[in-house]
């Protein structure tokens, strides 16, 4: 699976909920593992904006992911956005 790019909420959002997928594991299942509710993670999904850092790291480890933070490429967000 190629590095996938987020510069937005949503962007982000639909990445874990792929990555969720991949790992065959349903919303309820995710929370289970997280010790979050699942209304947390449809809302991670969805690209909400108030979500909290330590949801989305959490979120993270129990997904084996980790945040790499690197120079923005000169890709628009349009084009990045198409990925999706």
């Amino acid at each position: 699976m190629a590095r996938p790019i987020a510069r937005s909420e949503k962007q982000l959002g639909a990445i874990l909920r792929r990555i969720r997928k991949h790992h065959g594991l349903t919303q309820s299942q995710l929370g289970g593992k997280t010790g979050l509710r699942q209304a947390t993670i449809s809302k991670l999904e969805a690209g909400a904006p108030a979500t909290r850092l330590a949801t989305i790291m959490i979120t993270l480890a129990a997904l084996d992911l980790e945040l790499a933070v690197c120079p923005r490429s000169q890709a628009r967000t349009e084009d990045i956005e198409d990925l999706f």
